[in-house]
C-alpha cells in the first residue's frame, strides 16, 4: 500500500485498518513467542540430558575409560579405608603423616607369584 492511499482516506478506514494490523501483528507475536518457548524448552531438556541422551552434539567427544585403580596404602584402624595413592591424601593418611608416621607404614603389601607358590606348595603336601 502507497503512502498517498494512506492519506487519501478518512479517519474511519485509517483506524479500521490500524485495528486488523494491530490484530495480524499479535497473532504473528504469539506464534513466534510460542515458537521460541518450544526450543528453550528443547534447549533445557539437552542441557539436563545425560551425555549419552545428547543426540544433537554428535561430535562430541566420549570419554576414554580407565582402568580401576588399585589401592596401595591403607589406614590400620580402618582397613576399609584405603588409599590408590593418586590425588589429594585422605584425612587419616594426613593426620598420621603429620604425627611423625612415614607414608611406608601404610603400604598394603603386594602379593608375588613365589609367596602365593610356596603357600599353595605348603597346602598340598
Amino acid at each position: 500500500m502507497r503512502k498517498e492511499d494512506l492519506e487519501a482516506m478518512d479517519f474511519e478506514e485509517l483506524w479500521l485498518l490500524h485495528e486488523e494490523l494491530t490484530k495480524v501483528l499479535a497473532e504473528k507475536i504469539t506464534a513466534e513467542k510460542q515458537e521460541l518457548e518450544k526450543r528453550l524448552s528443547q534447549l533445557y531438556r539437552l542441557d539436563q540430558a545425560t551425555p549419552d541422551e545428547r543426540t544433537l552434539e554428535p561430535s562430541a567427544p566420549v570419554r576414554r575409560k580407565y582402568p580401576k585403580v588399585i589401592p596401595k596404602y591403607y589406614n590400620p584402624l580402618r582397613p576399609s579405608e584405603t588409599w590408590s595413592g593418586r590425588g589429594k591424601q585422605p584425612r587419616w593418611l594426613v593426620a598420621a603423616l603429620q604425627s611423625g608416621h612415614v607414608l611406608e607404614e601404610f603400604k598394603i603389601p603386594e602379593k608375588t607369584e613365589a609367596s602365593d607358590t610356596s603357600t599353595n606348595e605348603q597346602e598340598h603336601s
